[in-house]
């Protein structure tokens, strides 16, 4: 299997290159409306598509041979797109273009990019990091998107192939529970505590309302000022999360695969109704519903993809009420459970965690699903009836995928 690392670079382009850049975006827009407008509508095939309107592309919009070719293939997925969705194309903007490898090249010796733009082709420096810098070293990428961000800045969105692994087959589970007091925690134990984490967070909530009061009140000046600050701060906020999301997927990853082990994670939809069945004031549910959950498990997605080790996602039906020992209803209270059944106390993230890696184990013996045979005997929550609901239907690796 081909898993595509897509690297973002911002680029240094001179004044002259950054105006032949936007008539390159421009005219790449425009070739799309055209060629959208021209072709007759229903017609996805980027050949059927090239076969009507290339020589236009060329002469009309002074495009070349592969930005044409580019073109007819955007306008090809952008109808097919639409059409899954029953809805029209949108119009095209002047925000993006497609490369190849015989309109594109990366240069690691100087850090460079040489891209054809209109009649000419010019090496542009680019900002790269040191993930940049470790991910692209050593490579030759053949595939880019030329960008201009809403910020106005010009971006380069090289994508970097590699064959993946193949799949880790294990009976071993490793669940993970997000939450609203811990972002993560698996069944091994381990937990990203959320209380360090929220102090950053409630930091940065304060300094933007005292900002937002200003705004209000300020001169013109004042409020365009503040508004740039508060801009820099939400750009800040977002780093932050995707640095933590990065660090755990990480190390769940990894220690999922020195396990040889599956990682079962909860399937996402309806996330935000379910942390805030709590006792909710406006603080918790600005505290919750923040947090950037779908991030953290498309991190989980694609470096398990990348290190052979299979993600899956689980219905989280019943996994918090549900005491992992003897499979009865539980009392939960904020961070903690207690079975008044079997007498079991402790962590109740660690305890969902501990059941979502139980149905992980039922899911990966049965794949196909119609049966169901697991060490779950008793089934007082529920918990069981929502499985077999499950696995008569789509299978979680199918979904996890999504």
């Amino acid at each position: 299997m081909e898993q595509v690392l897509t690297i973002v670079c911002k680029l240094r382009p001179s004044v002259e290159q950054a105006s032949q850049i936007d008539a390159l975006l421009q005219a790449f827009a425009d070739g799309c409306n055209y060629a959208n407008q021209i072709v007759k509508a229903g017609v996805t095939s980027k050949s059927t598509i090239q076969s009507q309107v290339y020589q236009d592309l060329r002469n009309k919009f002074q495009l070349s041979a592969n930005q044409a070719v580019r073109v007819c293939a955007r306008v090809g997925v952008n109808r097919k797109t639409a059409k899954q969705k029953n809805k029209p194309v949108k119009a095209f903007k002047p925000t993006s273009a497609d490369y190849d490898a015989r309109i594109f090249s990366f240069r690691e010796k100087d850090w460079t990019v040489s891209l054809t733009l209109i009649n000419c082709r010019e090496h542009i420096k680019i900002d790269a990091g040191n993930y940049q810098r470790s991910k692209l070293k050593g490579r030759k990428p053949t595939s880019a998107q030329l960008c201009k961000h809403r910020d106005g800045q010009y971006y380069i969105h090289i994508q970097l192939k590699d064959e993946t692994p193949n799949p880790i087959k294990s009976d071993k589970v490793i669940g993970v529970d997000f939450g609203r007091r811990d972002i993560a925690v698996t069944s091994d134990g381990e937990k990203w505590d959320g209380k360090p984490i929220q102090k950053v967070r409630d930091r940065y909530s304060k300094v933007r309302a005292s900002l937002q009061a200003k705004v209000s009140k300020g001169t013109r000046t004042t409020r365009r000022r503040v508004r740039n600050i508060l801009k820099r701060l939400s750009g800040r906020e977002q780093r932050y999360q995707t640095w933590l999301n990065h660090n755990i997927s990480k190390r769940v990853i990894e220690t999922a695969k020195s396990q040889s082990a599956v990682v079962a994670i909860e399937n996402l939809t309806g996330i935000r109704d379910r942390t805030n069945q709590q006792p909710r004031n406006k603080t918790e549910r600005r505290r919750s519903n923040s947090w950037a959950f779908f991030q953290l498990r498309s991190f989980l997605e694609y470096k398990g993809l990348k290190e052979g080790v299979e993600v899956i996602a689980i219905n989280p039906a019943y996994t918090s009420q549900t005491c992992h020992v003897c499979n009865h209803i539980g009392l939960r209270s904020d961070k903690r459970f207690r079975c008044s059944n079997c007498g079991w106390h402790g962590d109740a993230d660690l305890n969902g965690a501990i059941n979502i890696s139980k149905l992980g184990a039922v899911f990966v013996s049965l794949p196909g699903g119609s049966n169901l045979s697991c060490s779950l005997s008793r089934d007082d929550s529920g918990l069981l009836k929502d499985l077999r609901i499950e696995l008569g239907g789509e299978s979680p690796r199918a979904s996890a995928g999504g």
